[in-house]
């Protein structure tokens, strides 16, 4: 039995409550300054996961990105739409497809990466240095996906 006072509770200084502030931030930030809202989010991290891992299938990308599979073929679909990916069949296997980027998804993210880089400086905001590693640490620590 808790000892505390449950009407005391304060979600606003919950743990899940400032993830979810920060997240959104940090979306809203990606929004901001990515030119012309190119990609999403989650669309530029699955451009980068198929760059980094060469051809490879949905359930990769899934656990690089730790997006669920059912929005992963989404912005699989979304981004051959736009010849950003390529996405086919495994040979002799209709259930397995292998996702690779194409030149213009390559290309998109030379351009988009720099932006990248701003958004996570922004992001950070007026955390030193050593407070930035430090939350890296620990979001790693609290993700299960270690340093």
């Amino acid at each position: 039995m808790s000892t505390s006072d449950p009407s005391k509770y304060d979600f606003t200084r919950q743990i899940g409550f400032l993830l979810r502030r920060a997240y959104q931030r940090h979306v809203a930030i990606f929004q901001q300054t990515l030119p012309e809202s190119q990609l999403t989010a989650a669309q530029f991290v699955v451009l980068l996961t198929a760059r980094d891992q060469g051809p490879c299938e949905v359930p990769a990308i899934v656990q690089a990105t730790s997006i669920d599979e059912a929005s992963v073929r989404g912005i699989v679909e979304r981004l051959k739409w736009r010849k950003l990916l390529n996405a086919e069949h495994a040979p002799g296997d209709a259930r397995r497809m292998l996702v690779s980027l194409t030149p213009a998804g390559h290309d998109l993210l030379e351009e988009t990466v720099p932006f990248a880089q701003q958004i996570t400086e922004h992001t950070y905001g007026e955390l030193n240095t050593d407070e930035r590693a430090t939350l890296v640490a620990l979001l790693h620590k609290m993700s299960g996906t270690g340093a």
